[in-house]
C-alpha cells in the first residue's frame, strides 16, 4: 500500500507543478527558473544522502553529464513551451514521452516494439492533433516545444537505462542535476536578465518547484517503483497529466472544450496501452474466469 501511495503522491505533485511553474515562470525567465530548480534540488539531495558522494568517479561523471544534458533539454523546452500555451495542454503533451521511448529503444538497442506499442503511436498521434492543432492544421509555438519536450525526455529515459544500468541511481540522479542546473545557469546568464522584483509568492512557487516537484518527487517514484508491479506503477504515474488538468482549471482557470477533453482522453489512452500492455484487461478477464 505505502509504494503504491509514494507513486500516487508523486504524480500528485507532478500534477499540481504545471500551473505553479505557469505563473512562476512569468518572473523567473525559463533557464534561471531550471537552474534555481536544478541546483536546490541537486543541493538537497547531496545532504540527505551525503555519504553515498564518496562513491563518485569519472564514469559516474560522465555519465551522468549525458543524461543530464538530456534533462536539461527535455525540462527546458517544457519550460519555454509553458510561457506560450496553458499548463493542462503543458502536461498532457509532455506525456507523449511515454509511447515514444519503446521507438527510441528500437533505434539504439534494436529492440522492435510490439503491437501495443503501435497502437498507442496511433491512438496518441490522433489525441496530439486534437489537442495542438489548430483550424489551418499550423501547430503554436507553445505547443511545439513542449511536444519537443516530450521527445527529449524520452531521450532521457533512453539514456537513463542505457548509462545508468548497474550503477546507484541516487548519484546518478544527484549529479545529473548537477550537470543540468550548470547548463541552465549557462543560458540564463548569456540570453536571459536575471528578475529584479517578484513576490513572496513567486519564491514560494520557485522552491515548490526545486524541492517538492523535484527532489521529494523523484525520490518517491524511486521508492514507489522498487516495491510496485512496473504495470501498476505506470497507471499511478500516468495520473500526472490528469491532475495537471484537474489543477490547472481550478487555480488557472483553463478552459476544457470537447475537443480537448477527447484530446486529452486520447494521449492518456495511449499512454497506458503503451505502458501496461492492457495486462490488467487480462488479469481481469483470469479472474473473472476461475470465480
Amino acid at each position: 500500500m505505502l509504494p503504491k501511495l509514494a507513486l500516487f503522491m508523486a504524480a500528485f505533485i507532478w500534477g499540481s507543478s504545471f500551473f505553479i511553474m505557469k505563473d512562476t515562470v512569468d518572473v523567473f525567465p525559463p533557464y534561471i527558473l531550471l537552474g534555481f530548480r536544478f541546483t536546490i534540488a541537486s543541493i538537497l539531495l547531496s545532504v540527505v544522502f551525503f555519504k553515498k558522494l564518496r562513491q563518485i568517479n569519472l564514469d559516474y561523471i560522465w555519465r551522468s553529464g549525458v543524461i543530464g544534458l538530456f534533462l536539461f533539454l527535455g525540462y527546458s523546452t517544457q519550460t519555454i513551451g509553458i510561457t506560450e500555451t496553458t499548463p493542462g495542454k503543458n502536461a498532457f503533451l509532455t506525456a507523449i514521452y511515454c509511447v515514444i521511448v519503446p521507438f527510441l529503444f528500437w533505434a539504439v538497442d534494436r529492440s522492435r516494439p510490439d503491437i501495443y506499442n503501435f497502437m498507442a503511436a496511433i491512438v496518441c498521434i490522433s489525441g496530439i492533433g486534437l489537442v495542438s492543432l489548430k483550424g489551418d492544421l499550423s501547430i503554436g509555438f507553445g505547443d511545439a516545444f513542449t511536444l519537443l519536450g516530450g521527445f527529449l525526455y524520452a531521450g532521457h529515459l533512453v539514456a537513463v537505462a542505457k548509462l545508468g544500468k548497474g550503477k546507484d541511481p541516487i548519484i546518478i540522479t544527484i549529479l545529473q542535476f548537477g550537470f543540468a542546473a550548470l547548463l541552465s545557469w549557462g543560458m540564463g546568464v548569456t540570453f536571459e536578465k536575471f528578475p529584479t522584483q517578484w513576490e513572496t509568492g513567486n519564491i514560494i512557487g520557485l522552491l515548490y518547484l526545486a524541492v517538492f516537484a523535484t527532489a521529494v518527487a523523484l525520490l518517491f517514484q524511486n521508492i514507489g517503483q522498487k516495491w510496485t508491479h512496473p504495470s501498476a506503477a505506470a497507471i499511478i504515474l500516468s495520473l500526472e497529466s490528469v491532475f495537471g488538468v484537474m489543477f490547472s482549471v481550478m487555480f488557472y482557470g483553463e478552459q476544457l472544450t470537447l475537443r480537448l477533453l477527447i484530446g486529452f482522453v486520447l494521449i492518456f489512452a495511449a499512454v497506458i496501452i503503451s505502458e501496461t500492455k492492457l495486462s490488467f484487461i487480462r488479469d481481469i478477464k483470469k479472474r473473472a474466469s476461475n470465480v
